[in-house]
């Protein structure tokens, strides 16, 4: 389900975009209501920018691989060098992507085109979503667990809403890679979870060591 809800409607959304459909029209009319460009939307949507949500997915992968390393884990490696190639992998899907729906800007920025799916909104959602996956495990206590879960989706609702009220992005831009970016943290995580039982299945247990 996490996988084929997310990919439909980023195919529907997609498909509209490329058809200029009903649902086009719509996200157009939204937009206008919805843009009142100030100084905290824009800085809402700065937490989007490469050199903002990179480092931070960085820093997290290389804290949590020295912990695991410690530890002793097997594969201590693996969580975060597939977090940060899940992070290179954005820009070589959604700018295809771009180039293939040719959408234009909203009425606020210069002419262009190349605005489906918001890069931005997928930066954030992959590097912010994956830090905190990587942390999560190492979090003691289901409050403090829920309370990273809450700053990761209060932190990608920002950014989404600070490039639609800033008029950088269209609203359905961002509902698109809110969906592409759902499907590549579960495949993320599932290649986690497989990793996990190879490795557990793997590791003989105490109890039936030689004798």
């Amino acid at each position: 389900m996490l996988l084929a809800l997310p990919a439909l409607l980023f195919l529907l959304i997609t498909w509209q975009v490329v058809t200029d459909g009903p649902l086009v029209r719509l996200d157009e009319r939204l937009s206008g209501a919805l843009v009142r460009p100030d100084r905290l939307c824009e800085l809402l949507a700065d937490l989007g920018n490469v050199q903002v949500a990179v480092p931070v997915l960085l820093l997290v992968a290389g804290y949590t691989a020295g912990r695991a390393r410690e530890t002793g884990a097997a594969r201590w490696w693996l969580p975060g060098t597939a977090a940060v190639a899940l992070m290179t992998l954005v820009p070589a899907l959604v700018v295809p992507l771009k180039e293939l729906t040719d959408r234009p800007g909203t009425p606020v920025v210069p002419p262009a085109t190349g605005y489906y799916p918001s890069g931005h909104t997928a930066t954030a959602a992959i590097a912010y979503g994956c830090a905190v996956l990587l942390l999560l495990p190492r979090m003691n206590g289901s409050c403090v667990r829920r309370a990273l879960l809450a700053v990761c989706l209060a932190l990608n609702l920002g950014v989404g809403y600070g490039l639609v009220r800033r008029g950088y992005h269209w609203p359905l831009d961002v509902v698109a890679s809110w969906c592409l970016s759902a499907v590549l943290l579960a495949c993320y995580v599932r290649l986690l979870s497989r990793s996990s039982r190879r490795t557990s299945a793997g590791t003989p247990s105490p109890r039936t060591g030689p004798s």
